[in-house]
């Protein structure tokens, strides 16, 4: 192409390091792959970073819960996220983490110039706080009952049942998902960046006039102007310890918000792969920066993305983005992502069943320019993998190039007029086209399109009869040319779509050192060495396969599974049942308000339990594991409908919960206080 050389970097939104990668993530980092190396194709020099996303809340109380330190959590999560990325051919120049020196110095650049500059400011709050713990609370750590539709066990800031937003305050029922306690309010000074002082600035940098680039797409334009019609509100960037992430300079026990230092996370990223290189961080972030910058992002962060991140950037004397790229969900079989139907796939149950490039196929003929989101119809995508890819794409080579290496020892003719580059021009200029504008799917239909006119004129000239012929071997040496250097076209094409097949193409089919560039469109191979097997058609087997495994993941992995330890061991999981069996059992807070020997039994106890204006009475075989003094007046929980039990001692009317082997070895299940007798256990 004779485009100047351009200055690109390139970053998408960090994964967090609290889960594995899944196929939804991957709609995200496919889309800027694919930008990214079509780019590279044109020879521009294009970086493209990304990290980590490693503070907050949710990794401090995993690790502790693993027993394990949040460091060595977030490195392992690091190494996971970055096999993940390269087996599906993610081609990140520097992936880092944002629990990194230059996130930290960066974040407390930013910071600085932001409080200096008069952006910051300091106030007191109130917030939901976990005496047990002895911590804030998140909204997401509080569940309850939602203060619009009734529906139990929701989050603290939204209800996805009625679909409702709230404050936590609102929750009915609140209850820490961290110690099962009730919140209480608690007063702390929070630190907060004055983002209404750049509501100007926004409204031009999202809303430019018609001669300016636009920075975000028309519709999320439309969306932040809503938003900034209702008014712009201070943020809150601080939490309270105990918390996971970068200390506030000057501010003991006070740490910046994750979502603060996570976009840092670009420029920190970039910053670490500057000194690896010798580049010059200020030539790509500085505010006289003559180079393109760019975020591709999902539309749930966009918030911080358009609005939070632009103005931190400007107050804080760094370049804005040229652009935000927003990009919509991923639906499996017309339906949101499911655990329980198995269609909620991590990265590696997928690779472990099929091809990586196959869904990058998949998903690149889906995806448009638009915040749209794509639906993953799994027998669509088979039907489209083994049509498009294996009986359109490789069937050109598979039907002629085996001719050219039999008959004329691999040599092609070189007259160009025997290739289609001249019929396919304007084609090729309008995948260019696509590319560029981030239109994957329009530049898709056209290459297949391509593809089905070469397959048609290989079906008019049927080689497979010319070989027959001894006298039509110059025809046939003249229509295998012509479609192996289609083929060849064709490849380059797909070049940023399915770099590893169309790799293997450069290098074991037209002997190439390297992989594809665009101007390779430019040449016409001579030579071609044997063909060798490319793709295989996708089994409906594969894709039931890889549905079952995601479902027994849902409970533990497959390792645990096959290796049980401690208790387990002894005393297997029983089989699974469905949460409408689990809901029939009502399991009830109780106290016990007497116990007593039963006289001729050897096990039993004899419990008097109150539900909280009922009681019931109750024989449970825990006589040598506990004195009966030793229970009156605690807690316990009791299933409430179990089936009266008649025993030549009396009536049991019910079931107290214990765990252990038995004997000595029982110990019945005690509540915290706070619970109080009839309370519901859910």
């Amino acid at each position: 192409m004779a485009n100047a050389k351009r200055k690109i970097l390139v970053t998408s939104a960090l994964p967090y390091a609290n889960g594995a990668i899944h196929l939804g993530h991957l709609v995200e980092y496919v889309q800027t792959d694919i930008w990214v190396r079509f780019q590279r194709m044109q020879g521009h020099e294009i970086y493209y970073v990304c990290a980590d996303d490693a503070h907050g809340t949710p990794i401090m109380l995993r690790a502790q819960q693993e027993g394990i330190t949040p460091e060595a959590l977030i490195e392992r999560m690091r190494a996971e996220h970055q096999a993940d990325f390269a087996a599906f051919n993610v081609s990140f120049d520097n992936y880092h983490s944002t629990h990194s020196p230059e996130n930290r110095a960066l974040s407390e650049t930013i910071y600085r110039r932001l409080r200096d500059g008069g952006y910051i400011s300091q106030r007191t709050i109130k917030q939901a706080y976990d005496a047990e713990k002895e911590m804030f609370l998140p909204d997401r750590f509080i569940k309850g009952t939602c203060p619009r539709c009734g529906a139990e066990d929701q989050y603290g800031d939204n209800c996805e049942v009625c679909s409702a937003t709230y404050d936590a305050s609102e929750l009915k029922n609140p209850v820490s998902v961290i110690s099962g306690t009730k919140p209480i309010t608690k007063e702390s000074e929070h630190y907060f960046f004055k983002l209404s002082d750049f509501e100007p600035m926004l409204r031009e940098w999202l809303f430019p006039d018609i001669t300016q680039q636009r920075h975000v797409q028309p519709e999320v334009a439309n969306k932040l102007d809503e938003w900034l019609a209702i008014g712009l509100q201070d943020w809150d960037i601080s939490r309270d310890a105990p918390y996971f992430g970068f200390e506030i300079p000057d501010a003991p026990g006070k740490y910046f918000y994750v979502w603060l230092d996570a976009p840092v996370g670009y420029m920190a990223s970039f910053k670490h792969f500057c000194q690896q290189k010798g580049l010059n961080f200020d030539d790509w972030w500085g505010t006289d920066s003559k180079a393109e910058l760019y975020h591709f992002i999902g539309k749930d962060i966009l918030r911080f993305h358009a609005l939070f991140w632009p103005a931190m950037l400007a107050g804080a004397g760094f370049r804005q983005p040229n652009a935000v790229y927003a990009h919509g969900f991923l639906t499996v079989n017309g339906h949101k992502m499911s655990k329980s139907r198995g269609t909620f796939i991590n990265a590696r149950t997928y690779l472990q069943h099929l091809d990586s490039e196959y869904l990058r196929y998949y998903f690149a003929a889906k995806l448009n320019s638009r915040v749209e989101d794509i639906d993953l119809n799994l027998d669509d995508f088979v039907a489209r993998i083994n049509s498009d890819l294996v009986g359109k794409y490789v069937n050109i080579a598979s039907r002629t190039a085996n001719f050219i290496t039999k008959h004329f020892d691999g040599e092609l003719l070189s007259d160009i007029e025997q290739g289609f580059g001249a019929l396919e021009t304007d084609s090729i200029a309008l995948v260019a086209e696509a590319f560029e504008n981030r239109e994957f799917g329009q530049a898709v239909r056209e290459i297949m399109a391509m593809a089905d006119r070469i397959n048609e004129f290989i079906n008019e000239h049927e080689p497979w009869v010319l070989a027959k012929d001894p006298e039509q071997k110059p025809k046939l040496h003249g229509v295998c040319s012509r479609s192996v250097h289609a083929f060849y076209m064709i490849s380059i094409l797909l070049s940023p779509i399915l770099p590893a097949l169309t790799g293997r193409v450069a290098r074991e089919l037209f002997g190439m050192d390297r992989n594809f560039v665009w101007d390779d469109l430019n040449t016409f191979p001579a030579h071609i060495n044997k063909f060798k097997h490319l793709a295989k058609r996708i089994e409906p087997d594969s894709i039931q396969a890889m549905l079952d495994a995601s479902k027994e993941g849902l409970t533990m992995t497959t390792e645990q599974k096959a290796t049980p330890s401690g208790a387990l061991a002894h005393d297997p999981i029983k089989e699974e049942i469905s949460y409408d069996d689990f809901a029939k059992v009502d399991l009830r807070i109780a106290r016990i308000v007497k116990a007593e020997h039963v006289e001729g039994a050897d096990k039993l106890l004899q419990l008097t339990l109150d539900l909280g204006g009922e009681t019931r009475n109750v024989f449970a075989g825990i006589k040598e594991a506990y004195a009966p003094e030793t229970l009156e007046g605690k807690l316990t929980v009791m299933v409430a409908n179990l089936a009266p039990r008649k025993m030549r001692f009396g009536l049991s009317e019910g079931m107290v919960l214990a765990a252990g082997p038995g004997k000595k070895d029982l110990w019945i299940l005690h509540p915290d206080d706070g619970a109080q007798p009839g309370m519901r256990v859910k």
